[in-house]
């Protein structure tokens, strides 16, 4: 593994509580992405919560969720306003929100994009911890569609540390088809493989 991902991951990893904030658009499975990285979680012995932002929003609209994992039981039931990780499903929405508002002290953001780095910095400001991966590019080799939700759990994985791949299996096998889950499976490693820390 790369070193910059080793020291992130175990950074995450060590946090007694992580928090993270999911960026997506209605219909790419931001409120899922989240569901299933809890029940995993939760299986593993963790305390875990999720919960979706809902206000009018439709198809194709910006939406919001949210994660929480922790050793210690977990006693708030509130929006996270300061994430320490926060997952883009959508590049697009760099252009329309900031994603990176209330973003703690070292936090980081995971990106689906083809952007290098440096191109994000210099477009969007960017001060924290990027992390990016062409998402897009994987859910439709693999899934045959551009749905990136357990995708860029692969990437969530594999910068936090907080859960190895394999106790995904699970809660994605539970929540689709056979067929559907093996492929969704499939993207969410290859994500977690390809998946780049600056």
């Amino acid at each position: 593994m790369n070193p910059r991902v080793d020291k992130c991951a175990e950074i995450f990893s060590n946090k007694t509580m992580l928090e993270v904030r999911f960026h997506g658009r209605g219909g790419q499975g931001a409120v899922t992405s989240a569901e299933l990285v809890a029940l995993a979680a939760i299986d593993k012995g963790k305390y875990a919560q999720s919960m979706p932002s809902f206000g009018p929003e439709r198809r194709g609209a910006p939406v919001q969720a949210y994660l929480r994992v922790s050793d210690k039981e977990i006693r708030l039931r509130t929006e996270i306003v300061n994430p320490d990780v926060v997952v883009v499903l959508d590049g697009g929405l760099l252009e329309v929100l900031d994603v990176s508002a209330g973003l703690k002290e070292g936090g980081l953001i995971i990106i689906n994009t083809v952007k290098p780095v440096a191109e994000l910095r210099k477009e969007f400001g960017f001060k924290c911890k990027l992390a990016t991966v062409d998402a897009n590019k994987i859910a439709r080799e693999v899934l045959g569609v551009p749905i990136t939700n357990t995708t860029m759990i692969g990437g969530l994985l594999k910068v936090t540390g907080i859960l190895e791949p394999e106790a995904l299996k699970a809660p994605i096998e539970h929540r689709f088809n056979a067929k559907i889950a093996s492929k969704n499976i499939k993207a969410m490693i290859e994500a977690y493989k390809l998946t780049v820390v600056e």
